[in-house]
């Protein structure tokens, strides 16, 4: 498992509980990153899901959330405006910081870009800022209930359809976004940026990219989306907002923090903690590098096989290759082997051939397929072969193994 999902809740703008999810590396993060999702959507929504994994997967945390009265988070939209997002997302990075660290880096997507830009001048710790498909002017999303506008202004508020949901917008909403200028905020925003916008986006058009670029101060970076759509709907196109962020936001992070590679010499087999989770392990077997873990269960972050797994794998693999040898040199049909295996323990008394009579015993259990026109003769040859494995014979031997100290 390369990283992790974890459900969190926290306090938002007015005191509502606000439902979020916080998602991990393995290991200890390199930095933490706020995501902001965009106008009526959820932190659930595929880019930003898929944005925060590919991030994970780079070292980096992400903490994406539903903004009051959205996805599982408490309050009432029709009581919410830009305003309170803001206040939101400061909340959030308060949290993060309480919590774990604070957000080194700020995302917003849509609206949500639009949002961290007007809050990272209250995230002192925030080292850049990425928006994607951001409007220029929080007044921009007015265009998508343009048609009750009217009613709006008139009666108060009304209900209007966005993205196939009803969702009841009030006039102290349109008057917060009115009053917003981001522009200001972008030219003293003092952190790193990068503007990710589609030139087909036919939501937030690409001239706000243009504007919020021209407003920025440099370090200021702009990356096209090609022919992506404003939600990023497309796996590919979240995938590579993901790489780019993760290879960009690096440079603001510091180092990392790397350990020589590990090499053994032929014959030998170094195993070496990685600093990562609770029990990941890097394995050179010679030239070849593994890792091995625990699974969930019993602690560990389940990103490779298990001691005993390895333990069965190598059985298994002498298991087969004897047999593909023996098969060979008598050269018989044997088309392709494979072997299964399961370790557990069992009570010695349950095994009339053993000679251990008390308490519990080890018991490895092996399957051998053999795919080819083998006659019955040959098949109880190789099943016997199976059993004169180096590796068989060594675990059914007497083995001393000698521990020593190393500088």
């Amino acid at each position: 498992m390369a990283a992790r999902s974890e459900k969190l809740t926290f306090a938002g703008a007015d005191g509502e509980t606000l439902a979020a999810r916080l998602d991990l590396p393995v290991g200890k993060p390199r930095a933490f990153a706020l995501f902001a999702h965009c106008f009526t959507c959820t932190k659930d929504i595929f880019a930003a899901a898929r944005i925060a994994q590919g991030l994970a997967e780079e070292g980096i945390a992400v903490l994406r959330f539903d903004f009051t009265g959205l996805g599982h988070s408490d309050g009432e939209f029709a009581n919410t405006n830009f305003s309170s997002n803001v206040t939101d997302l400061v909340k959030a990075a308060d949290y993060l910081r309480e919590a774990h660290e604070a957000p080194k880096i700020l995302i917003g997507h849509s609206l949500g870009g639009a949002a961290v830009l007007a809050a990272a001048a209250q995230v002192p710790e925030a080292a850049a800022v990425a928006t994607i498909g951001a409007p220029a002017d929080p007044a921009h999303v007015a265009h998508t209930f343009q048609s009750s506008r009217a009613e709006i202004e008139a009666k108060g508020e009304a209900e209007v359809l966005l993205a196939g949901r009803p969702f009841t917008i009030k006039k102290q909403f349109l008057d917060d976004i009115a009053e917003q200028k981001l522009a200001q905020a972008v030219a003293g925003l003092r952190k790193a940026l990068i503007v990710f916008h589609a030139p087909r986006d036919q939501t937030v058009g690409i001239e706000n990219a243009g504007h919020i670029f021209a407003a920025a101060k440099h370090p200021k970076s702009f990356i096209s989306l090609d022919d992506a759509d404003h939600l990023l709907s497309r796996k590919a196109d979240a995938i590579y907002v993901a790489k780019v962020l993760a290879a960009w936001g690096g440079r603001y992070l510091g180092e990392k923090q790397q350990s020589a590679p590990l090499k053994a010499e032929p014959g030998t087999v170094i195993v070496r903690e990685t600093g990562q989770g609770s029990f990941i392990q890097e394995i050179a077997a010679g030239p070849h590098a593994l890792r091995a873990d625990e699974p969930l269960e019993v602690g560990g972050d389940d990103t490779g096989p298990g001691p005993y797994d390895l333990l069965l794998a190598g059985l298994g693999a002498c298991t087969s290759m004897t047999v593909r040898m023996y098969a060979a040199r008598k050269d018989w049909p044997l088309d392709r082997v494979a072997v299964s295996l399961k370790h557990d323990r069992i009570h010695a008394q349950d095994c009339t051939d053993c000679d251990t009579k008390a308490g519990r015993l080890d018991r490895i259990t092996r399957g051998l397929t053999l795919e080819g026109a083998l006659s019955a003769e040959q098949r109880a040859k190789l099943l016997e072969i199976a059993d004169k494995c180096p590796v068989h014979r060594t675990l059914t031997s007497e083995v001393k193994i000698e521990t020593n100290l190393m500088e």
